[in-house]
């Protein structure tokens, strides 16, 4: 458990950043990337969450089913910020559900009642940065950049309930109770902690490719995507964190800034699979898509984060490739391991 530090020249105690759902894939780099700057973390999650290799000792851990009544204040008791990355085991296709409903928009307002009722120290009132996703528009305008002045128009249960959250933490900043800075990230992917697993469409062409199975991919595969890799995030989000009087109420675009055809990825996928393995690149082909997908399967995603760049200083550090090779090395070792 992380002993309280203290701050050299102040002499109080060095602040304290709470991670929700510190056990999930973002979360375990958000982790690593602010114990890696020096900062004190409480990491906490229902599962025990895997600790960073070096400077564990600013790590304390907390294990804790934030869907229970009364459960969030005393995870968060004492924080100066606290990063909400909750995520049902479900992912977003849980969210129709009960507890999908209270992870997604129940935390967030817990969160908030347990801030009002925060003494107002000389810093002002804690920092809440609430990871969202771009799904939160709804269906993206066809051949133009997303820039997150688009009207909200979310078209799935998850965006729309990632959507209502955001909006109670843009409230509750303009009230004065927190100062609230709500990412938007595009598809994250990437080799967050060996212990914990990717689950996004990288992830898994990547286990496919490994496994030696053709990647399927909807008709000719040339719908774009923004990939941002999950360590740029993890930067982006200690980044909000230093600039939050800045960022607060409103919402912010994080993705790479690019776009890739699915085509393309896929294809890379094989061929550095193949590289790794000595075996054969497995075919990409095309598949009919299903009847039921949704018109956002559709559109390309592309995002123009200069915004957030230009407030912060942040940008996205690892090109796609060199991401890519990393999370086929990590995801290799995962599916030899025992």
């Amino acid at each position: 458990m992380a002993k309280d530090r203290v701050d050299s020249r102040s002499g109080a105690a060095a602040p304290l950043v709470t991670v929700l759902g510190a056990s999930g894939f973002i979360g375990a780099a958000v982790t690593a990337a602010l114990v890696a700057e020096g900062t004190r973390v409480r990491a906490v999650s229902r599962r025990p969450a895997p600790l960073p290799a070096h400077h564990a000792d600013l790590v304390e851990t907390r294990t804790a089913d934030l869907t229970g009544a009364g459960s969030l204040a005393g995870a968060v008791d004492g924080s100066d910020a606290v990063v909400n990355l909750c995520l049902c085991d479900g992912g977003w296709r849980a969210a129709k559900s009960a507890v999908g409903e209270r992870v997604n928009v129940g935390v967030m307002r817990d969160l908030l009642t347990w801030a009002a009722h925060q003494p107002r120290g000389a810093g002002g009132p804690p920092v809440v940065v609430q990871a969202g996703a771009v799904s939160q528009i709804g269906v993206p305008p066809e051949g133009r950049r997303i820039d997150g002045t688009e009207p909200d128009e979310p078209v799935g249960v998850y965006a729309r309930q990632k959507l209502v959250a955001e909006q109670a933490l843009k409230a509750a900043t303009r009230d004065g109770v927190v100062r609230g800075v709500a990412l938007r990230l595009s598809t994250v992917f990437g080799d967050s902690h060996p212990r914990v697993a990717d689950r996004g469409v990288v992830a898994t062409m990547i286990r496919r490719a490994l496994a030696g199975e053709s990647l399927t991919m909807w008709h000719d595969g040339t719908v774009a995507r923004d990939l941002v890799y999950v360590h740029d995030v993890a930067a982006a989000v200690t980044a909000a964190l230093r600039h939050a009087d800045a960022l607060g109420g409103r919402h912010w675009l994080v993705g790479a800034g690019e776009s890739l055809p699915l085509r393309e990825v896929f294809t890379a996928v094989a061929g550095t699979v193949a590289r790794y393995t000595g075996k054969p690149a497995v075919p990409v082909v095309g598949v009919d898509a299903p009847a039921d997908a949704p018109l956002t399967d559709f559109r390309d995603n592309l995002l123009d984060v200069s915004a957030f760049r230009a407030a912060t200083g942040w940008r996205p550090r690892v090109p796609f490739h060199q991401a890519l090779e990393n999370t086929v090395a990590a995801l290799a070792g995962q599916e030899s391991r025992p």
